[in-house]
Parts: structure tokens; sequence; C-alpha cells
């Protein structure tokens, strides 16, 4: 893949670690990034969020473009983007409006359906409003799955069945947000698919992720061997390209930028459905991003220098 840029004259500021519940994982998804950046011949410093000096340097140092490895709250969220806007340093991935609306699962989920986009009927609930578990089953059926609305990585994600057990799942979920999201329960396979691209964002190659455990939760997402990854997923043409297509809507919708990449479950029916959409995949050795670039015939340290470009042609 050949670069527009000349990387050894773009001095990267490689942000991770940060404050949220998702620390570790972004401090290992920024040492991924940083061996990657560094082969394509990148000069970077590390930067932590959560280091007010950290900070301070983002000001007072000649960067020239931030490459984000943050994860969850204060980094995903648009806190962090925001910030850098304010400061004039092009960053990676999505701006502050689509970062914030992704992370939001239920109001992301209002642009989902506005463009027409498949996603499992949900219902939101805010930390002390009464919940009537048998409305909930009325509206959504016996087997839901409780998440926080606001959090990453499937923390404190819950599928469960019946009255009692959705009560005890949303207790916990209030325990992590203060706004939980109800969620039809779609049995199927799981899938993801990475978007690269600002202005004609393209899908790369399908994953299907086959966890070790019930669902993709927070262990099958980071240990080794919790998950397996296929890629190119074997799915049949027609349904792969809508799955595809589906992608590049989510992207579009949300008004991504630089990459995004969106969850899916695909019924024995063929029927698709979005869950969710990131903004900052993870970086990792485990990571799905980095995966489906390879079988796009795209190294990890090209589809870094991608991600620098994009970032760059966002301030032109």
């Amino acid at each position: 893949m050949s670069s527009n840029i000349d990387p050894r004259s773009c001095r990267v500021a490689l942000l991770c670690g940060g404050k949220s519940n998702e620390r570790e994982i972004s401090l290992a998804s920024g040492e991924g990034a940083r061996e990657a950046l560094e082969t394509a011949g990148f000069p970077v410093e590390m930067i932590d969020p959560a280091d007010k000096g950290d900070l301070k340097r983002l000001i007072d140092e000649p960067f020239d473009v931030a490459f984000l490895c943050l994860h969850g709250k204060y980094g995903e969220d648009g806190t962090m983007q925001g910030f850098l806007d304010l400061i004039d340093l092009p960053y990676t991935c999505s701006g502050v409006w689509s970062s914030a609306l992704a992370m939001d699962k239920a109001k992301a989920k209002v642009f989902y359906e506005r463009e027409n986009i498949p996603t499992p009927p949900s219902m939101t609930v805010m930390k002390g409003q009464q919940v009537d578990a048998q409305a909930v089953i009325d509206a959504m059926g016996e087997k839901v799955v409780v998440k926080p609305g606001t959090e990453g990585s499937a923390i404190g994600v819950f599928i469960v069945e019946g009255a009692e057990a959705i009560e005890e799942a949303l207790a916990k979920a209030f325990k992590i947000d203060n706004e939980v999201l109800i969620e039809r329960y779609i049995k199927g396979r799981e899938y993801t698919i990475a978007v690269v691209g600002n202005q004609n964002p393209e899908a790369l190659p399908i994953i299907e992720i086959v966890p070790k455990s019930d669902f993709y939760d927070f262990e099958s997402k980071y240990a080794v061997g919790g998950s397996q990854h296929i890629c190119p997923a074997d799915l049949p043409e027609d349904i792969a390209a809508r799955m595809r297509q589906e992608a590049v809507k989510a992207h579009k919708a949300l008004s991504c930028s630089g990459t995004s990449r969106s969850d899916f479950i695909l019924e024995d029916n063929g029927t698709c459905w979005v869950l969710e959409t990131n903004t900052i995949p993870g970086m990792t050795k485990t990571s799905l991003l980095p995966d489906a670039a390879r079988a796009a015939g795209m190294s990890f340290p090209e589809l870094c220098t991608k991600l620098i470009e994009c970032a760059l042609e966002k301030k032109l």
C-alpha cells in the first residue's frame, strides 16, 4: 500500500490508558499500535490522558497527529476529541459528536432506525426508574439482553430469562451505568465488520466470532483463546454483501470517520441485525480490526498509516 505521507516527518502522540473501566485494554491497544507505527517509520510518543502532565505535553510539544487507542468513557465518548479539537491537533477515528453518539447505544439505535438499518427492538431505562419486569417480557420477550447504555467491551452485559433474572440483571447493570438498555434477545451467529475511510468508506472482510463462552463477553474479547476469529467469514455472497452494506450505512449514519467496527447477529433465516458500532476498535494482538485488515491484504503498519492519513485528511 502506497502512502501519501512521509512517516519520518510526522510526529505521533499515541494516546492510551485513560480513566475508564477499559484502561488496561487501552494500554494493550497502545502497545500494539506503537509497535506497528514504529515499524511504519513514525516517531511515536506514548501519552496517558490520566496524567495531567501528559495532557500538557499535547499542548506544549509539536505533535502532528494524535493516534487514539482509548476505550470507554473519557476517551471514546467525545471527551478527548473535544480537547484535541480545542488545541487544533488532528486525531484518528471519529469526531466529538459521532464518538458521543456511538457510545450511547440507545441514541445510536435512533439513527440506525432512521436509516432503516436493522437493529434489535429495545427499551431504555434510567437509574431510579421503576421497571415492571413483566411489562419488559410482554414487549421484548421472555429472554432479553440487559446492558449498560454507555459502556463498551461487553462490560456488564447479561443475557437473562424471566422476570426475576431481569430484575437482578438491571440491579447489576445500574451499578455500572445510570442508563441501561434492555434489548430483545436474537439467537444467531456473531459477526463484526470493520469500515475504513472518510468520505468513501469501505467495509473490510467480515469476521465471524466464535466465543468459547455463551456470547462475546469481556473474557472472550480479550483473553488469549477466548474466541475464534474466522476471516473472511464463510457466508453466501448475497448475505455477505448485504451485511457489508449495512456496516457502511451504520458508519455513515453515525457520521463516523477514519474507522468503525459494527457488531452483527445473523439469524439462521438470513436476517441480520446491527447491535452497536465502535468508533475506536481495539489494537491488541487479539483485536478484530487488524485481523480484518490482514484479510484485506493490509498489514498492521499499513493500517495504522491509513488511519493517520484519514486523520490528516479531515483537517484539509
